[in-house]
């Protein structure tokens, strides 16, 4: 049962607290790492989170504390929950931060998919022994491939990067003053400035466009005689997604054409000399892999939390150690939470009021604690795992002067770790 009171207290401060805290009033175990603040009455300062775990975690061994007070009535108890979770969701932090997997930085990567040269014709000369003559030309390829590599900079949206690859294609030439048709292999070297632009950039999965222009040179092979034909001017458009994998790799699926000005070609097939040029279109669909410089490290997971410690007191006549029937009771609770655990050490820790000397406060202390002992060894704690500490009158829960008996500063405290 329990009762809060948010604000602060006006009593001494044994230590300061570490985390946020509520005012409450308890008669229930409470973990050994909260607040400790002394007042009147059973009154300790919990830290936020610790009061999210004594008011709805369900402990096996949850029961009231043994006092000489009067506990708190459940009505009123149903009400303080009430309050204890209003004053909770006010003051936890309700802001969430969305983690980005894209950072500004270089980056490098490889490239490489199909490529479709599409089939063309065109208009070719061919010169002989007996004169020279026009007609048409059909080039008409298969399936090639394409690789290469890029090197670049991600502005987290728009991208820049320079790009080069190589692409080959097979087929054959059809064309006038031969006899049937030539095979051919169609090489080309492009050399791109490209400017791409990411939507969602940052997200898993990246949806992009580009566009690029630059040089390009290709070389014809056809019946073993090669033509390489000059410089010509490049351009291309891009459409794809990536998947940033993490914020170092990205891995991109693309669809991509490829465009430039006629190539030409000239080559002797035995004493005829044929040249032309041909329309050059490129479709690829490609796979590139790239790395990121610069990428912020990633943090590593947060340490697990530190069990709580969890607490039970009993209380004591005046100049006495002696158990009485409530202190039996919960000392029983505190064995069976140990047995719960599984595996855990009790420290037993003596207190007395102020009244009497400070030397027989401080053995009365041990008295106490070692009878705390001795009846949880009974309860079926191995009494290697219990520790015992007295304390005398240097820690009470309720500061008083000196020569004050004060019922709650005479209790041995229970704390399972």
């Amino acid at each position: 049962m329990t009762a809060v009171r948010l604000g602060s207290t006006s009593a001494k401060t044994a230590r300061a607290p570490s985390a946020p805290c509520l005012d409450i009033i308890l008669a229930s175990p409470v973990p050994q790492d909260c607040c400790q603040l002394a007042t009147v009455g059973r009154h300790q300062r919990l830290p936020i989170a610790a009061l999210i775990r004594e008011e709805y975690k369900k402990f096996a061994y949850a029961t009231p504390i043994g006092s000489p007070e009067s506990y708190i009535a459940s009505g009123e108890n149903k009400m303080n929950r009430t309050w204890i979770a209003a004053a909770v969701l006010a003051a936890l932090p309700m802001t969430t931060q969305a983690q980005t997997l894209q950072y500004p930085g270089f980056y490098i990567g490889a490239e490489g998919g199909l490529n479709w040269l599409l089939n063309t014709s065109g208009t070719a000369n061919v010169f002989t022994g007996g004169g020279a003559f026009s007609g048409t030309a059909n080039l008409n390829n298969n399936l090639g491939w394409t690789a290469g590599g890029m090197v670049g900079y991600d502005f987290v949206g728009p991208r820049v990067e320079l790009e080069s690859r190589f692409i080959r294609n097979t087929g054959t030439l059809s064309a006038p003053g031969a006899v049937g048709s030539l095979g051919t292999t169609v090489d080309q070297v492009p050399i791109m400035a490209n400017l791409y632009y990411d939507f969602l950039a940052g997200g898993q999965f990246v949806p992009y466009i580009g566009a690029g222009v630059g040089i390009g040179f290709s070389q014809l092979w056809a019946n073993g005689n090669s033509s390489y034909s000059g410089v010509q001017f490049a351009y291309q458009g891009m459409i794809g997604v990536g998947w940033n994998i993490d914020p170092t790799w990205r891995l991109n699926l693309e669809g991509r054409y490829y465009g430039s000005t006629q190539p030409s070609y000239n080559f002797n097939v035995g004493p005829t000399n044929i040249n032309g040029s041909y329309n050059n279109n490129n479709f690829s669909a490609m796979l590139s892999l790239q790395i990121k410089f610069g990428a912020p490290a990633v943090a590593p997971p947060p340490p697990a939390p530190v069990p709580a410690a969890t607490s039970f007191m009993v209380f004591f006549d005046w100049d006495r150690s002696n158990l009485s029937q409530q202190a039996l009771t919960t000392i029983g609770q505190a064995a069976q939470a140990f047995k719960t655990k599984g595996s855990a050490r009790i420290t037993a820790t003596g207190h007395t009021d102020t009244s009497g000397p400070e030397n027989y406060n401080m053995a009365l202390s041990l008295r106490r604690a070692n009878a705390v002992k001795d009846a949880l060894v009974q309860n079926g704690v191995p009494a290697t795992a219990i520790a015992v500490i007295g304390r005398g009158e240097s820690q009470p829960l309720v500061q008083t002067g000196d020569g004050v008996r004060e019922p709650q500063n005479r209790r041995v405290e229970i704390v399972l770790q």
